[in-house]
């Protein structure tokens, strides 16, 4: 279980963008959190994957506490996560060739051997040709960009994912794809998922549950606009 209690967290400490937000995320469930641009979710998204240090409260990871964010949390906390941004050229080192950009996680975490080989597995699970893997991000479009950083997201196989506006510059057949994967591997796996956006139709056809950012302020339990589990059709650092 991934539990975020009393988070308080931002840019700002005089003007937190997330405060006193709790929010729980049960063993392979699927929670949307849902919102306007600019409300904090991001931030929040962010804390969950031990990207952003709070300013005040607890993220507890299948019942351990975190004991650091970013390159000093523990490998174990920190590889328990895999995180898609909205923005992938942003989020992709622009030198990287597609397969190097896929196999970062495993070279980060010291796991070299054989990254080649997983790179190019994770990438055809995703959808991506192993004829774009020799490329840059430069020379790819942002749907196969995004496909390789869901990849990069998957390789080391996490516990948590955390998709945040992941589908918001796609057209929507990319989006199904997309979403496909992440459910496929959530099959597969028993991985939970944390879907942040600000599309509901997406976010209730997608999750288990639909949070509404605006109630998590005033309502501290993480059940806001609870519906009930609907049947899925197929589809670091």
């Amino acid at each position: 279980m991934l539990e975020l209690l009393s988070l308080t967290a931002g840019y700002d400490r005089r003007a937190p963008v997330v405060r006193d937000v709790t929010l729980t995320l049960a063993p392979g469930e699927a929670v949307g959190l849902l919102g306007p641009s600019g409300c904090g979710k991001s931030t929040l998204a962010r804390v969950a994957a031990l990207l952003h240090r709070p300013d005040s409260g607890r993220v507890v990871i299948d019942g351990e506490p975190a004991r650091g964010y970013r390159h000093r949390a523990p490998r174990a906390q920190r590889t328990a996560f895999g995180v898609v941004f909205q923005q992938p050229r942003q989020s992709a080192d622009p030198r990287l060739r597609l397969a190097d950009l896929i196999a970062e996680p495993l070279r980060a975490t010291g796991r070299p051997e054989g990254a080649a080989d997983k790179a190019a597995e994770t990438a055809d699970t995703v959808g991506l040709g192993s004829d774009l893997l020799g490329r840059r991000p430069h020379e790819v479009s942002d749907g196969q960009l995004q496909r390789a950083c869901l990849a990069r997201a998957l390789i080391l196989r996490p516990r948590y994912l955390v998709c945040d506006e992941m589908t918001a510059m796609l057209d929507a057949s990319t989006t199904a794809a997309l979403v496909g994967v992440v459910e496929e591997y959530r099959r597969e796996t028993g991985a939970a998922l944390l879907a942040v956006g600000h599309d509901r139709v997406l976010l209730d056809r997608w999750c288990d549950r639909t949070v509404e950012w605006s109630e998590l302020g005033s309502r501290h339990d993480g059940l806001a606009t609870a519906k009930p589990p609907v049947e899925r059709s197929p589809s670091v650092r």
